[in-house]
């Protein structure tokens, strides 16, 4: 396990590079990106390199694959969902415990997509921790939590950044560290869950191939309406079952 200083990890980058294209009219809503060699010479990177950021683009939302066609840009964000707040690894233990194996615990830069789900401000330090989530020895499950900033997190709850503190060194996700000190004040929380693969890196990780297909589960925990906590969990083919009650 590691703790770095704020940093972007080079597959972020390029994610970055991409959505900030997006973002800036480069490539409009509905239209269609270049094709992935085209694309990965005009951006100087790897095909493999840029296949693993369009992935993530894809997987939260701002890129749709329509067959015959390619990648085109989406027109607007998907709606999320309703759920019950409980840490992945009690919602996956059913007869089996999942254990929480730490791989990273840094502080990183927000990117697009930490800045659109925690509204966290360009200048700001993000708690970042990236997790295996293990059952009977086998990798079921990728997590990968940011926490907003902590002066975001004291004034929705004092305990909320003392117990990320606390726990960083620990076995454990950062949403029970979260609902551990939360005591009686409400979380509220949404969810959307997409069908995806895991990536050559995700692969590597969950020690599965590249082309293994997943569930991306994207997460944004709030108290109050503020947004405290946003996650990805990647859920393998063959991970433990997921329950899933949805409500409108």
């Amino acid at each position: 396990m590691a703790v770095n200083r704020p940093q972007r990890r080079p597959v972020v980058a390029l994610y970055e590079r991409i959505a900030d294209a997006i973002h800036e009219g480069v490539y409009p809503p509905g239209c269609t990106l270049p094709s992935e060699p085209r694309l990965a010479s005009e951006l100087g990177v790897s095909r493999p390199a840029l296949r693993e950021a369009l992935l993530l683009l894809q997987e939260d939302g701002l890129l749709t694959v329509r067959r015959g066609v390619g990648r085109t840009v989406n027109l607007s964000p998907p709606r999320r969902g309703h759920e019950r707040i409980q840490p992945l690894e009690e919602t996956l233990s059913g007869s089996t415990p999942v254990r929480v194996r730490p791989l990273l615990r840094a502080v990183e830069e927000p990117t697009d997509f930490t800045t659109g789900q925690l509204l966290a401000p360009a200048d700001s330090e993000l708690r970042f921790w990236e997790s295996v989530l293990e059952a009977e020895g086998t990798a079921a499950a990728l997590s990968q939590e940011w926490a907003a900033p902590d002066g975001v997190l004291e004034r929705a709850h004092p305990a909320f950044a003392e117990a990320l503190r606390s726990a960083a060194g620990e076995a454990g996700s950062m949403l029970a560290a979260l609902v551990g000190a939360s005591r009686a004040l409400p979380l509220a929380g949404h969810s959307t869950v997409t069908a995806t693969l895991l990536g050559r890196r995700r692969g590597e990780q969950l020690d599965r191939a590249p082309q293994t297909p997943a569930v991306l589960i994207t997460q944004v925990v709030r108290v109050d309406g503020v947004p405290v906590l946003a996650a990805k969990h990647m859920l393998p083919t063959g991970a433990p079952a997921l329950p899933i009650v949805q409500s409108g």
